[in-house]
């Protein structure tokens, strides 16, 4: 296995998930949830965003050729879709909160697009396709497990945060986080549109 490849691909998918950054958004969304529950929306965000790396290191550049989508556009896609969770967060909740809660925040946004998103996604296609041969992509492989495998750590052993914010802790954590993550889907379109005029710019 090639270590230095591991090297790169472990550290590249840690500083794109940015997993202490990712803290404060999982206990904004789950803060209100039993341990049990929070735990169970941390490891179920972590198998989805390892399951999108997955399919798109293996199939990822058919897939939007056959689709005929741009990465801008599914960057474009992610940001829009963190706009509407962060105006939720903004203004506050709604809904049931026994609504299969845990299940949806895990999918969306936690799953995707804040660990599986644009970044990763093209981050993890790019080593694929430099990969050559059967020990480059073990160590493709094992630096993406390894790099989940901290995420999920950092998300299980968050909760014991909850327990000195208390619900008043909680509340301003979620206006924050709602800023933060608002900043995150502004960037995401900005650098979508960029991409586009370059594109065009480019084309023409």
């Amino acid at each position: 296995m090639d270590l230095k490849l591991f090297g790169e691909v472990f550290v590249t998918l840690i500083v794109i998930m940015d997993p202490p950054g990712m803290v404060p958004i999982f206990l904004a969304l789950t803060g209100t949830l039993a341990a049990r529950e929070r735990n169970r929306a941390g490891t179920q965000a972590v198998a989805l965003a390892f399951g999108v790396i997955v399919v798109f290191a293996v199939a990822g550049q058919n897939l939007l050729d056959y689709l005929h989508v741009d990465l801008p556009a599914l960057q474009g896609a992610g940001g829009l879709l963190l706009i509407l969770i962060a105006l939720e967060l903004l203004t506050g909740r709604t809904g049931d909160p026994n609504q299969q809660v845990t299940s949806n925040i895990a999918l969306v946004p936690l799953g995707t697009p804040l660990l599986a998103g644009p970044g990763a996604i093209v981050a993890t296609m790019l080593f694929v396709q430099r990969s050559d041969g059967a020990a480059d992509y073990v160590a493709v492989a094992v630096g993406i497990v390894a790099a989940m495998a901290v995420v999920w750590l950092v998300l299980r052993f968050s909760g014991g945060i909850v327990k000195v914010l208390r619900p008043s802790g909680i509340e301003v954590l979620t206006r924050i986080a709602g800023l933060l993550l608002a900043a995150i889907a502004v960037q995401l379109i900005a650098d979508a549109v960029a991409a586009f005029v370059q594109e065009y710019t480019n084309g023409g």
